[in-house]
């Protein structure tokens, strides 16, 4: 996905958005595509988003392969499982009952406003598109952006744990800054481009699971530590 930023004409007329920029570089580099979402259909990669809520990502997709295996990964499929097929098939995924209730939320919500696809999901306006979702019950911003983005291919930017505390500790961030504050300040910053904002929070989180990670930065290891300046990073 480096095509994504090379699409931008001429040099970058923002400072923090050439710093954003040097950053993304920085860590494909290093790390290379990271190919997320994980899901062979937009249905399963919002599923997988709903469950893997407060549990990890490998618990996640063993309730998704669960799902596949009962031939639930379809919209009208999974709002016709009985409950007990439902929490039994995701139930890896912890929090099985709550989650079984926020999955029929969603497909419900799906099935009545866009027919179960997600064609219109590509084209309706964003923003109310975006408040509609976050009115479904149990789908907070991190889940909705990810839906948004990975399952409907628009550009949002999920501004997680992660990808705020890489921002805040090179400074490009507030530590007070919240979910939507994070949000906004990268969609400003850098095109509206769905497959650079895929990209980007995908390495963010791979930066931040192997060097800047909660408890220590290893900023002397870190593929980051150039834009730094010789600064300690901000704790």
């Amino acid at each position: 996905m480096l095509s994504a930023w090379r699409r931008i004409p001429g040099p970058p007329r923002d400072v923090v958005r050439a710093r954003l920029l040097r950053l993304y570089r920085q860590l494909l580099r290093r790390f290379g595509p990271q190919h997320w979402w994980p899901g062979r259909s937009p249905f399963e990669i919002a599923v997988g988003a709903i469950l893997t809520q407060h549990t990890a990502w490998s618990q996640a997709a063993r309730a998704v392969a669960a799902l596949r295996a009962r031939r639930l990964l379809a919209p009208r499929a999974l709002a016709g499982a009985p409950d007990d097929v439902l929490r039994d098939a995701i139930r890896p995924a912890g929090t099985y009952r709550l989650k079984a209730r926020r999955l029929r939320d969603f497909t419900a919500w799906l099935l009545a406003r866009f027919g179960g696809r997600f064609e219109g999901m590509r084209a309706a306006p964003l923003a109310p598109l975006r408040r509609e979702l976050l009115a479904v019950p149990g789908l907070g911003p991190e889940t909705v952006d990810a839906i948004l983005l990975y399952a409907a291919g628009r550009p949002v930017f999920v501004a997680d744990a992660y990808a705020r505390r890489v921002l805040m500790r090179h400074r490009l961030l507030s530590p007070r800054a919240d979910y939507e504050t994070a949000r906004a300040f990268v969609e400003a910053r850098l095109p509206s481009d769905p497959a650079l904002f895929n990209e980007l929070h995908a390495l963010f989180v791979t930066v931040g699971k192997s060097y800047c990670r909660a408890a220590i930065a290893l900023c002397a290891e870190c593929p980051l530590r150039a834009d730094l300046g010789g600064r300690p990073p901000r704790l």
